[in-house]
C-alpha cells in the first residue's frame, strides 16, 4: 500500500495540492472529530485555517502560483504555533491535532516549494 502511496506522490506536482485538499478537510472536521468544537479559539481557528488551506489547494490545482505554496507554509507554520498564541495548549485534542496537521501542512508545502524550484516550468 506505500508503494501506492509515494508513486502517486512522485507521479505529478498536483498531487501535493490533492493531499493539502485533503489536511485541510481533515482539520475543518476535527472540533467534531476530537471533541473541541465546544471551545472558541481552536474550533475557530481549526475552521478557519481548514477553509483558507482549502481554498489555496483548489487554486493551486487550478494555477500554480508559488505564492500560494508559501501561504500554505505559513499557515502550517501558524497551525503548530496556535495552541501557544491562542492559549489552547491546555487541551490535549485540540493541541495534537493543530501540531500534527500544522507539520504535516507545513512539510508538504516546503516539498512542493522545493519540488518547484527543482523543476522550474508549469505546474504539471
Amino acid at each position: 500500500m506505500w508503494r501506492i502511496v509515494v508513486a502517486t506522490v512522485i507521479e505529478g506536482k498536483k498531487t501535493h495540492d490533492l493531499v493539502s485538499l485533503i489536511l485541510a478537510a481533515c482539520l475543518f472536521v476535527s472540533p467534531w472529530l476530537f471533541g473541541f468544537a465546544d471551545e472558541t479559539m481552536p474550533a475557530w481557528n481549526s475552521w478557519i485555517v481548514g477553509i483558507a488551506l482549502g481554498t489555496l489547494a483548489v487554486a493551486l490545482r487550478l494555477a500554480f502560483a508559488e505564492w500560494q505554496e508559501w501561504a500554505s507554509l505559513a499557515l502550517g507554520l501558524w497551525l503548530f504555533a496556535s495552541p501557544w498564541v491562542l492559549d489552547f495548549g491546555g487541551n490535549t485534542n485540540a493541541l495534537w491535532t493543530h501540531l500534527g496537521l500544522g507539520v504535516l501542512s507545513a512539510a508538504l508545502s516546503a516539498w512542493a516549494i522545493l519540488d518547484n524550484r527543482d523543476q522550474p516550468g508549469p505546474h504539471a
